[in-house]
């Protein structure tokens, strides 16, 4: 697919061919010593004060970004839709668990999987109340973007990293611990492996607690569950 409003310039000296530079379609037009015509896939000329030099214009292929598809809005495990913004949700949360004497543990942790060319990640925030169950929030996102296992296993890390970022401050003010999961296996015979000493820096870099597998059950299991 092309598309024509991007263009690669090339400006070349008549006498040997040999390449000048290479502009934008924009900044070739902000030139003043530059005046050409548009015409996409053929050679055009500039104005006459240096004919020695003819600017061709170029289609190039439009490079579609790979963009993640991100659905906002998080949910609970039922499907309910949260409308509001996650951290006023979770406020509201931690204030009615405070209020009927529960004690909380929070783990944050996603997953991903692929299909047909697809790749879905699920993040989650698990609530664990103290021999009182649980509950938690969903949030998927998927994207086309080719990755590496490593450069997957480091995605779900930084989406967890994002989320548990944004709550950390009030899981501090209602002294609640929390706990960043990793899908990574900490057995070197497993692929994930490689990703382990960077995910967990940069967990730890942080300053969050880290899990990794068997023990990263929001991530291996609450997670995987969303995404399989």
């Amino acid at each position: 697919m092309f598309q024509r409003r991007r263009v690669c310039i090339k400006i070349c000296k008549e006498e040997n061919k040999d390449t000048v530079n290479e502009f934008g379609a924009e900044e070739i037009r902000n030139q003043p010593v530059f005046a050409a015509n548009r015409c996409f896939g053929r050679t055009v000329m500039h104005r006459g004060e240096n004919p020695g030099i003819m600017v061709r214009f170029h289609e190039v292929p439009r490079r579609r970004k790979q963009v993640m598809k991100q659905n906002k809005e998080w949910r609970t495990l039922s499907g309910e839709r949260i409308k509001i913004p996650i951290a006023e949700e979770i406020s509201r949360v931690l204030q009615r668990e405070a209020e009927e004497g529960h004690e909380l543990k929070v783990c944050i942790g996603t997953d991903s999987q692929v299909k047909a060319g697809v790749t879905g990640f699920a993040t989650v925030i698990v609530f664990l109340r103290k021999r009182k169950g649980g509950f938690m929030y969903i949030r998927s996102e998927t994207t086309r973007q080719r990755m590496t296992i490593k450069e997957r296993m480091l995605t779900e890390v930084r989406m967890s990293i994002d989320v548990a970022y944004e709550l950390c401050n009030l899981f501090s003010r209602y002294r609640v611990d929390m706990e960043v999961h990793a899908d990574i296996n900490t057995n070197p015979q497993f692929k994930s492996n490689d990703a382990l000493a960077e995910a967990m820096g940069y967990i730890l870099g942080m300053g969050f607690a880290f899990r990794a597998k068997p023990e990263a059950f929001a991530s291996s299991n609450c997670a995987n569950k969303v995404v399989q």
